[in-house]
């Protein structure tokens, strides 16, 4: 039966009823999905491309040891209190040194439901400033302290509550204002992995004799 026939017969409401789901729906699978079409999500939601371009390289080193095993990855929620991992956890014995990827400023440092945590205000990161958190850590700083690129930042602790992560473990966090991103963004490809460093021939130089 053809589109003019059903119109004809009285469906005009049946009509209008199938288009408006028709329109709705694509409106309906972005709002489930926590993101809008640039990639944007809300507090805590999952960080889309447009977010994670967002994040400048500007690490120095890891937070912990040259190239520490990740034990376990990003996980970005699917919504503010959906499962998730919103950070990675790093490899790291209890008293390894934990270090500032990146010049800041201490925003916290203390104790947070028994466990220890430091946190970074990455510099020149915008408004909101990026934040970066270590935790389980005895703290070595100061809140409102400035630090630079590898500065020690305290050492890795064993949580009396039993942190998620355990012994041997770091948390490594990092946000702007409420919304989770992922840390190892920080990190130039360079020092995030590869291969080993490779010699390039320099050029335009005399060879000593």
């Amino acid at each position: 039966m053809s589109w003019m026939r059903v119109m004809r017969r009285g469906g005009r409401g049946r009509l209008g009823l199938l288009l408006g789901m028709v329109v709705a729906l694509p409106a309906t699978m972005a709002w489930a999905g926590g993101a809008g079409p640039a990639g944007d999500a809300g507090p805590g939601g999952r960080a889309g491309p447009a977010q994670d371009a967002a994040v400048p390289a500007v690490g120095r080193v890891w937070p912990v040891g040259v190239r520490p095993a990740v034990l376990r990855g990003w996980e970005p929620p699917a919504s503010v209190y959906g499962p998730g991992h919103r950070g990675v956890d790093l490899g790291a014995p209890p008293g390894a040194v934990v270090c500032a990827v990146a010049a800041g400023r201490v925003s916290f440092a203390g104790p947070v439901a028994g466990r220890g945590v430091v946190s970074v205000e990455v510099a020149g990161t915008g408004s909101p400033p990026l934040r970066t958190t270590y935790e389980p850590v005895r703290a070595s700083v100061e809140e409102g302290e400035e630090v630079t690129a590898g500065e020690v930042a305290g050492t890795v602790e064993t949580s009396a509550t039993g942190s998620h992560c355990g012994s041997g473990c770091l948390h490594w966090g990092l946000r702007r204002g409420e919304t989770y991103l992922n840390p190892l963004l920080l990190l130039p490809p360079w020092l995030r992995g590869g291969g080993p460093s490779r010699l390039l021939p320099v050029l335009g130089v005399p060879v000593p004799g």
